[in-house]
């Protein structure tokens, strides 16, 4: 999305649509012939304040006072990894904690300035997912078809997501938070008592686990560089690199267990096994060499979480 406003003369335009289309449908009453119809100019008039209107929404999601709070949800975003990583590494110490979004917003929550941390991550995050929506409108025009339905596609799912956290912090904010690992074990339920849920909850879980593999090999590939200003120094450079290596392949790895653990608990129709990220780090926990993979997994979304927050200031908006 580009950062600079387009011109304001969309807003004049805006505002004097109505007499310009007036005229319009004067001057034609008076010249055209009897049984000729005025309905090209209405629809032309009715296109041009449509474009107009859009113009002017996109101006307002440009703004440089939005990209300023919607860079501020990329770091909320990285604080929610930070602490799901630390708590991994918890769990694989034989503590107890819940290494999930909602675990992450309770810790944010039982601080002393918590309402103040919850309504703030609650604006950065509806202002992000607003920015997001508005590439998946607006964006990504000059590219081929196939490109840009794909860049607009993956837009839309970002805004869904930081939609998705908005409404977790706003509910933390009101009291009414829930454990996300129960509200997926229900979900899951719930889905699968519908016609079609099986196939449904398989599909889910394979696309869940697909996107954990891609976030590893975006990773490795170190594919994210490119929507990052890199800082000049060689060293600064190095360090961000690396952190996204290792969160992004700790974060696919997250996203796979996530993805497993649906459709190992929909095969065997157990719903309760689905359990979200927590479940899936407890269940990896488990596991021959567990603990110590755990661990690796803790630091990674730890180093996730640092890059969201350089994210912050270096993200291409």
């Amino acid at each position: 999305m580009p950062a600079a406003f387009q011109s304001p003369d969309s807003w004049v335009l805006f505002a004097g649509g109505s007499a310009w289309h007036d005229y319009g449908r004067c001057k034609n009453r008076a010249e055209r012939k009897p049984g000729a119809t005025t309905e090209p100019v209405e629809e032309s008039a009715i296109k041009r304040e449509m474009k107009t209107a859009a113009d002017a929404a996109e101006d307002i999601t440009n703004s440089r006072a939005l990209e300023i709070v919607a860079r501020a949800g990329f770091a909320v975003s990285g604080i929610l990894h930070f602490l799901i990583g630390v708590v991994a590494i918890r769990l694989a110490m034989g503590g107890e904690g819940k290494a999930d979004v909602s675990g992450a917003v309770q810790q944010l929550a039982s601080q002393p300035a918590g309402p103040l941390l919850l309504w703030t991550s609650f604006a950065a995050c509806v202002a992000l997912a607003i920015w997001q929506a508005s590439d998946a409108i607006f964006d990504f025009e000059h590219l081929p078809a196939k490109k840009k339905l794909g860049k607009k596609l993956k837009a839309a799912l970002q805004a869904v997501v930081y939609a998705g956290l908005a409404i977790t912090f706003f509910s933390f904010a009101n009291g009414a938070g829930t454990d996300q690992s129960s509200s997926t074990s229900d979900l899951t339920a719930s889905v699968l008592k519908a016609p079609g849920g099986f196939a449904l909850l398989l599909a889910i879980g394979a696309a869940v686990a697909v996107t954990g593999i891609v976030y590893a090999i975006r990773g490795f590939r170190q594919s994210f560089a490119k929507y990052l200003r890199l800082p000049a120094s060689e060293k600064a450079r190095t360090a961000v690199t690396v952190l996204g290596v290792v969160g992004y392949a700790a974060k696919g790895i997250a996203l796979l267990l996530v993805g497993l653990l649906v459709i190992i608990a929909t095969v065997k129709v157990h719903p309760e096994e689905s359990t979200g990220v927590d479940g899936g780090l407890k269940a990896l926990r488990d596991q021959p060499f567990g603990v110590y993979m755990l661990a690796a997994v803790g630091v990674g979304l730890i180093c996730y979480g640092i890059f969201m927050m350089v994210r912050a200031k270096l993200a291409k908006m």
